[in-house]
């Protein structure tokens, strides 16, 4: 039978953890052309290229994202995000018939239908104004909130909200995705693990698996464990200041099951490796070990990972491409070495890879 043969790039094997006063948001800059932002999913969830870095001798390895069965060992622990993306953008309008989007961003712990949102209108909202949503949803803005969000009361509440919701919400597909959105984006738009509501993105480095792909891996012996970790647009949003130290992370939920932590116990104590399944997974795990000890729960994250920070609990990670100069590139730095990473990404540009949230894979050793 055919098989792909991975090619080689060998890079001498300099990694960069840059002071923190030394590095500028340029530095975290590469040139990409539009035409290689993916705008739809490849034709099957596992049929994704898939870009290998090994830091231990600086190598890039060019392969199929079918073939990661074959970098991982016996004993080795893939750890995924189980959050599912809920279908966050509301269409609508104003009492005087003007037109209204609203964008669930997160539920607030003040009321059972409170949430943090993003507005867009041809004139501010003031509080107290009621707007009429698909699906018959009713929604007023009440005072406090912090810019850019406002916060929205809606009607109904429990069930029949998620019940309106999901059929009249649209999936939140980021901006980069110039078109509309689609019927397959419903399925497509999650991963094949997503069990807990209450994402607006994808954590998408998962959504290249397949139930068959993962049943493969447990065959072979890894144990694959997930937490919780519900993204926000703060992992999206752009990096405004020059000096990277400076920047703050929006908080996101997260939640870590001890099965998940005894799993990592287990995998550390038997020198085997643990995979993270994306960033998202990654900044769970390190926020909750940031003191050297994992810990079991649930809370809030604004970690950010920049060059420099010292990684506790991941051993490899599994991402995709992501955007120039933001806080997803500069975790990835982080753990490849800035300068192999930026390598990367420009060995990605000329070998065609696609990029972000529907495109290609990383896999980092």
């Amino acid at each position: 039978m055919w098989r792909f043969q991975p090619s080689f790039f060998i890079f001498s094997p300099v990694f960069s953890f840059l002071p923190s006063n030394l590095m500028q948001l340029a530095d975290f800059d590469y040139s990409l052309p539009e035409e290689l932002i993916a705008q739809h999913p490849a034709m099957r969830r596992d049929s994704s290229r898939l870009m290998v870095l090994r830091r231990s001798c600086a190598s890039i390895c060019v392969d199929e994202f079918a073939h990661i069965l074959d970098y991982f060992e016996p004993g080795d622990l893939l750890i995924a995000n189980d959050t599912r993306v809920i279908p966050a953008r509301l269409l609508g309008q104003k009492s005087t018939g003007g037109r209204v989007e609203v964008f669930l961003v997160r539920r607030q712990p003040r009321g059972e239908e409170v949430w943090s949102c993003l507005l867009r209108s041809n004139k501010s909202l003031r509080e107290g104004t009621l707007l009429q949503l698909e699906g018959g949803i009713e929604a007023r803005l009440l005072p406090g909130g912090e810019a850019p969000y406002r916060l929205v009361s809606f009607e109904p509440q429990g069930q029949a909200f998620e019940e309106a919701l999901e059929g009249a919400g649209r999936m939140p597909l980021p901006p980069y995705i110039r078109r509309e959105v689609e019927v397959s984006d419903r399925e497509r738009y999650q991963t094949v693990f997503a069990s807990r509501k209450g994402a607006v993105a994808a954590p998408t480095a998962g959504l290249h698996f397949t139930d068959t792909i993962l049943e493969a891996l447990k065959a072979k012996g890894v144990e694959i464990r997930t937490l919780t970790l519900h993204v926000g647009l703060g992992t999206f949003l752009p990096v405004r200041v020059e000096d990277v130290a400076h920047h703050r992370m929006h908080e996101e939920h997260y939640h870590i099951p001890q099965e998940t932590v005894d799993a990592v116990v287990r995998a550390k104590s038997g020198a085997k490796r643990v995979f993270a399944l994306g960033t998202t997974t990654t900044r769970a795990l390190e926020h909750a070990a940031i003191d050297g000890h994992l810990r079991a729960g649930e809370g809030m994250s604004d970690l950010f990972i920049y060059p420099g920070f010292e990684f506790r609990v991941i051993d490899a990670l599994i991402t995709n491409f992501h955007l120039p100069k933001s806080t997803l590139l500069m975790l990835v730095s982080a753990f490849a070495g800035r300068d192999f990473a930026l390598s990367a990404y420009r060995r990605a540009v000329q070998e065609r890879f696609r990029f972000f949230s529907y495109g290609d894979c990383m896999l980092i050793l």
